[in-house]
């Protein structure tokens, strides 16, 4: 497995969105993706460079893709991960926000930054922030940070078929599935017991999520 190169920059090239290299180390060439963000800084043709390498083997072939810090790399491992984030979608994520911009913009939630990127809807951001939010927060940022323990908090253990209810009708009325998780934890910091009906958790929801958007 490849996780390090080091070499004379040949022939950098951009088709479409995707940019990439061909990086020569020791007589051999290596095709190299990177972000968009990281080919504007590359150094003049046939300059040295040196790149933290994931390798990516599918049954129809070997792609590199190259990150000039390891922490970087790390990252892109951490997003590729998750359902429906592919290599490309994950790059173009490092291409728009610095890796440290782009992990407090996935623990915070803030779906317009992540937005940004090419092919990064409304639906894969949230799935971004709920599935990495807790990861990320303990990896690069060192745990819970100011008002991180509350955001990063558990759902109340409602039974089966009063959450499946609660959020097929929350769904069905237009909400995204992060606003669902934010106005059920807030209805249980009010102090609704997890033990009440489906029909409750709806109504205390709704009237939080119409006072949090006046």
């Amino acid at each position: 497995m490849i996780g390090w190169l080091q070499g004379d920059i040949t022939d950098p090239w951009q088709h479409d969105k995707r940019c990439g290299l061909l990086l020569v180390c020791g007589g051999v060439g290596y095709e190299v993706q990177v972000s968009q963000r990281q080919w504007q800084r590359l150094p003049p043709q046939g300059g040295s460079l040196g790149l933290h390498i994931h390798q990516s083997i599918r049954e129809d072939g070997w792609t590199l893709f190259g990150f000039a810090e390891r922490q970087e790399r790390d990252l892109f491992r951490e997003l590729v991960a998750v359902s429906g984030v592919g290599p490309q979608m994950a790059l173009g994520l490092l291409g728009v926000l610095e890796p440290t911009a782009l992990v407090l913009a996935i623990v915070q939630a803030d779906l317009r930054q992540l937005c940004q990127a090419p092919g990064v809807g409304k639906r894969t951001a949230e799935r971004l922030a709920v599935e990495l939010r807790v990861r990320l927060q303990e990896r690069f940022l060192g745990g819970p940070g100011p008002g991180g323990e509350a955001e990063l908090e558990p759902l109340p253990a409602l039974s089966d078929g009063s959450r499946d209810d609660l959020h097929a009708t929350l769904a069905a009325l237009g909400y995204e599935g992060l606003e669902i998780h934010r106005a059920v934890r807030g209805v249980a910091a009010q102090g609704l017991a997890a033990d009440a009906s489906a029909e409750e958790w709806i109504r205390c929801c709704l009237r939080w999520l119409a006072r949090s958007a006046a």
